[in-house]
């Protein structure tokens, strides 16, 4: 199969990547290649996936809907995986237009290009942000998802809003995948693992927000990319039964939304433990209040993600974690 993988030089997007390539695809990835954290990252990342001769990369953002287009015209792609997407749930407190461009604009480009040149399946990230101020645990699909606390989670139910129209309007098989705080090898520098690791090594103090009183359903990368390439074979199908009333997952179109977390919480004074056996250093722990845009909670019902596709999460904190600092210590030479 002939995949195109849009953030491939982001976190997620290299870890799909290199499972699409060690099945035997053949994987087309694009990135801008932004700022909004270290390069050089991005860079090395991508260098592990242009190892295999099947991958091919093209610096494009995908706000330039020539260049987008022209891309999926000539390959001819089979299926596409969107990640490629403005990330981070504090940037978005004082960076809001980066999330509309990104985030709105670009997967308009990406949809209609789809409608354009048709692909079997078009999965795409969502968040366990969506789920905003909801205080049922654990977050099911067929919740409410109306009250976002960032515009972050905003422009993720927007997609998962604009899936739904063109999935009924144009037929495309659109997935979106609501991922629960990603954590692993080549991590983003904004994620919490990786803030404390440096931080604990530097012999700085870590920030804990809402005095630790917090928990997460914390999902290790290797877990993730194996839901999301077990998903893209899994493209869904027009239910003509389908009642708007019953299963906001899914629909009439050929649509489908669902989670992808570890199905179990832990609460973040646990993960805090976990780096500091890791690294055997103890962390010198600053407690603040909870931050504009942050959530107590998450919790991922994955029901039907391993009913779907017999994918279960099923690495433990305490062996992400060690796995990550490993990572870490052989990249930055520490």
């Amino acid at each position: 199969m002939k995949v195109l993988v849009t953030g491939a030089a982001g976190f997620i997007g290299m870890h799909v990547a290199q499972r699409l390539l060690g099945r035997g695809d053949t994987v087309v990835g694009l990135d801008n290649l932004n700022d909004y954290y270290d390069v050089n990252l991005k860079l090395a990342r991508l260098a592990e996936l242009q190892k295999d001769p099947a991958f091919a990369f093209h610096r494009i953002d995908i706000v330039d809907p020539t260049a987008l287009e022209h891309l999926i015209a000539k390959e001819g792609f089979e299926s596409i995986v969107h990640l490629a997407a403005q990330a981070g749930v504090r940037y978005s407190l004082t960076n809001p237009h980066a999330y509309i461009q990104s985030n709105i604009t670009g997967f308009l480009n990406v949809l209609e290009a789809c409608r354009k040149h048709p692909v079997k399946h078009l999965v795409y990230a969502s968040s366990s942000s969506v789920y905003g101020g909801n205080t049922k645990l654990p977050f099911v699909e067929t919740d409410n998802v109306d009250h976002p606390v960032s515009l972050y989670a905003v422009t993720k139910k927007s997609n998962e809003l604009m899936a739904h129209s063109y999935s009924h309007l144009f037929g495309i098989p659109t997935t979106g995948l609501r991922f629960f705080t990603v954590y692993g090898p080549w991590g983003r520098p904004d994620m919490a693992l990786f803030i404390f690791t440096r931080a604990i090594l530097a012999g700085q103090p870590i920030d804990i927000f809402n005095h630790g009183n917090m928990q997460r359903d914390f999902t290790y990368i290797d877990d993730v990319a194996q839901g999301v390439v077990a998903m893209l074979d899994r493209p869904p199908v027009a239910n003509a039964d389908f009642s708007a009333m019953s299963d906001p997952a899914h629909s009439w179109a050929p649509y489908q939304v669902l989670n992808i977390g570890n199905n179990g919480p832990a609460a973040l004074l646990d993960y805090v433990d976990a780096i500091e056996r890791s690294l055997r250093r103890k962390a010198e722990r600053n407690y603040l209040p909870m931050q504009p845009g942050d959530v107590q909670a998450t919790f991922a019902d994955t029901s039907l993600l391993t009913r779907s596709t017999g994918v279960a999460p099923k690495t433990t904190i305490e062996s992400g974690v060690q796995r990550f600092v490993d990572w870490y210590r052989a990249y930055y030479a520490q």
